[in-house]
């Protein structure tokens, strides 16, 4: 059972912790050259974003929060996905570009209950070699962020996809967030292949992006044990790639009960200041969220609880 200390945290903490985090954030508007998520954009506002995913300079999919003004679910996929086609302009950064083509039109978009169909025109197979396996990964991960399916079927001109448009390689008929974003391959064998999905941090012109990456590795640990150690890490696999969590942190134990994933660190989990940057809650929870069937992270440092993070807000 949820342990009940939890359960006092999370109801009596849930509306402090969001008042002085946007205090805080409000406050340091006036330095300059200060680096922002979107999430702390989105705290300072209060207005409540969705995901995208577009394409770096640095060949990565990144995620964006834009506001798509709806409650449609089904007009909410038909913007996001309006603002991932690219265009003669740029409407984002110089280093940001959408990740479908132009000229792409969407046909339709078909919400079921359990799964999502988007007809494309057949501009869609106009994508280049090198982006073709992003594009339909930011297509799924986009649409999966914004609607609870379990899965997406994408048509061109109402035949259903089935092989990725220049290298041939096949594609389920339907598709979900287990095709993998910015796959990173560290293996020596095909045995004990573990896949694991990690988020980063990208830095551009600024602005900090958190951007997942499905590793696959011979690792046989539990998968939290793999994601700490990756963002702990003082060497990142990619220079582009960053992570806010001190080297000195470790896990020290984990426990999942019912829905809820708990993690014990030492202190190190906290910095200089003796807080948990905001950055590290979300690279940790982001990455638990994408790795296990949960509702929350409950943090603790050495047994005590010191905050926590719902999925429902961040997806």
């Amino acid at each position: 059972m949820l342990r009940t200390k939890a359960i006092r945290k999370i109801f009596m903490t849930t509306l402090s912790m969001f008042i002085i985090l946007t205090v805080f954030s409000l406050s340091t508007l006036t330095e300059e050259n200060v680096l922002r998520t979107n999430l702390e954009i989105e705290d300072i506002t209060g207005i409540v974003t969705d995901n995208i995913y577009l394409l770096s300079e640095n060949g990565y999919l990144v995620r964006k929060s834009i506001l798509l003004d709806s409650d449609d679910v089904k007009e909410k996929i038909n913007k996001a996905l309006t603002n991932m086609i690219q265009h003669d302009e740029n409407k984002y950064s110089n280093k940001l570009i959408g990740p479908i083509p132009k000229g792409t039109v969407i046909n339709d978009i078909i919400c079921g209950d359990d799964l999502i169909t988007v007809d494309f025109s057949k501009e869609l197979l106009d994508v280049s070699v090198g982006h073709e396996k992003h594009m339909i990964s930011a297509i799924v991960y986009t649409i999966m962020d914004i609607a609870s399916v379990d899965g997406i079927s994408i048509m061109i001109d109402g035949n259903v996809l089935k092989s990725y448009p220049n290298t041939g390689e096949s594609l389920p008929s339907i598709l979900d967030k287990s095709i993998g974003i910015n796959k990173s391959y560290d293996i020596t064998s095909r045995e004990n292949v573990s896949k694991v999905v990690v988020y980063y941090l990208d830095n551009i012109e600024e602005e900090l992006y958190y951007v997942p990456v499905t590793k696959y590795v011979n690792d046989s640990r539990e998968k939290i044990n793999i994601v700490v150690e990756e963002l702990s890490s003082s060497y990142i696999y990619e220079e582009n790639l960053m992570s806010f969590l001190n080297s000195k942190a470790q896990l020290l134990d984990y426990s999942l009960e019912d829905d809820v994933l708990f993690l014990n660190f030492n202190e190190y989990l906290f910095d200089s200041n003796d807080i948990i940057l905001e950055e590290v809650l979300y690279c940790i929870s982001y990455s638990a969220f994408d790795n296990y069937d949960i509702s929350m992270v409950m943090f603790e440092v050495n047994g005590e609880e010191v905050n926590h993070v719902l999925k429902s807000e961040l997806i």
